[in-house]
């Protein structure tokens, strides 16, 4: 039975426009977002690498760093899933869903790849296996992706973090919203391995 106050207004007396704009604006700062996460990505650099890169003194220092951040700084590490587990043989990514937390992760190996990443980078880069040296290989090219290796090779060591924390969540300044490693903790990691930054 109708009383006659018929309305089409589902919600009387509530004021959308107020969250309709708030959505708006959040998806357009999420756009924002990865238009620039996208803009500091050149895969076609990571075909410049060669092995003989990794003999650099400030690149084993900064892929030290990395590995810090990603808990796999350890001789365990290049076998490490996310989460802490372990997994065994190296012919391939171990493509392993694991859920921690609240995130669910592919992420394995000293630079924890995501199974989608391993494999952008392995055919990019022409790697065919997932053996540690290859995994250092792999991290080197994400780190020129992100224009960061003469960064990396010449000791600009802030504006090379700053760089590669587009790539990994655990370095300072990343925008992912996961735990990082400080400033302080990433520096001291880098002159201990080796590495010798610039002014």
């Amino acid at each position: 039975m109708s009383n006659g106050n018929k309305t089409d207004d589902p919600m009387p007396g509530f004021n959308g426009g107020g969250v309709v704009q708030q959505v708006t604006d959040a998806a357009e700062a999420a756009a924002d977002y990865l238009e620039g996460a996208m803009a500091r990505l050149n895969l076609s650099a990571m075909r410049t690498i060669t092995a003989a890169m990794l003999a650099n003194e400030n690149v084993q220092a900064f892929l030290k760093v990395i590995r810090t951040g990603e808990g796999t700084a350890d001789a365990g590490g290049y076998s490490r899933l996310y989460g802490g587990g372990k997994f065994s043989g190296y012919a391939d990514h171990p493509r392993v869903k694991v859920t921690a937390g609240r995130w669910t992760s592919t992420a394995a190996g000293a630079y924890q790849f995501l199974s989608s990443t391993w494999d952008e980078t392995a055919r990019i880069m022409g790697l065919k296996d997932f053996s540690p040296q290859n995994q250092d290989l792999a991290a080197l090219g994400r780190i020129a992706a992100r224009g960061a290796l003469a960064d990396v090779m010449r000791g600009d060591f802030e504006s090379a973090v700053r760089k590669c924390a587009w790539e990994w969540a655990s370095l300072p300044g990343s925008p992912y919203g996961q735990p990082v490693i400080s400033w302080e903790r990433a520096r001291a990691v880098f002159a201990s391995a080796g590495g010798v930054a610039v002014a």
